[in-house]
């Protein structure tokens, strides 16, 4: 039963979430890889290697261009917007988190700041700015990789069950015409 509700699925989508999905779960292994420390809340975060943004509107281009050409529609509009996440997490997201630094920073600042002068009055706020957002341009490429190589993988496993469907369905045509005469 389940096996038939993951074959009815849009593959496509299986395909881009799943990358999605694994490229999360690799950041625990590059975060390790890194600082030696094993932290499972990577899996959850915004940033870091590889992009998993990246990897799932790569996988997804890939993907389509693998099954439908790329000349087809379907697979420019999978381009085109996967340009843009890539571009958006490696450039403006990034950005507001490096920004998002400097706010802390300086919130900081005034903090040690008030202590030298009494009169001037600060609350710090209790929770800082996010800073880690966006992606080095390195983790962008290495999610698109990644994306594209599942694309790949998976458009071939859905052409070869195609071909063993065609298959099965000639032969079962042959022997229906064969069984009439």
């Amino acid at each position: 039963m389940e096996t038939k509700a993951i074959e009815n699925m849009n593959r496509g989508i299986v395909t881009a979430l799943s990358a999605i999905g694994i490229a999360q779960g690799l950041k625990i292994l590059t975060h390790k890889k890194v600082t030696g420390n094993w932290d499972w809340k990577q899996a959850f975060t915004t940033g870091g290697m590889p992009s998993s943004h990246s990897a799932g509107v790569s996988a997804l281009a890939s993907y389509v261009a693998a099954n439908k050409g790329t000349g087809h529609t379907e697979t420019a509009l999978a381009v085109v917007f996967g340009t843009i996440v890539m571009y958006d997490a490696q450039g403006i997201r990034r950005h507001t988190g490096e920004i998002a630094q400097l706010v802390n920073d300086l919130e900081d600042s005034f903090v040690s700041l008030t202590g030298d002068f009494p009169s001037l009055k600060f609350e710090k706020r209790e929770k800082e700015l996010k800073e880690l957002l966006g992606h080095q341009p390195i983790e962008v490429l290495g999610g698109a990789l990644f994306g594209v190589v599942l694309g790949l993988i998976s458009a071939k496993i859905e052409n070869e069950e195609r071909g063993k469907h065609r298959r099965a369905r000639r032969r079962s045509d042959r022997n229906l015409r064969i069984n009439r005469k």
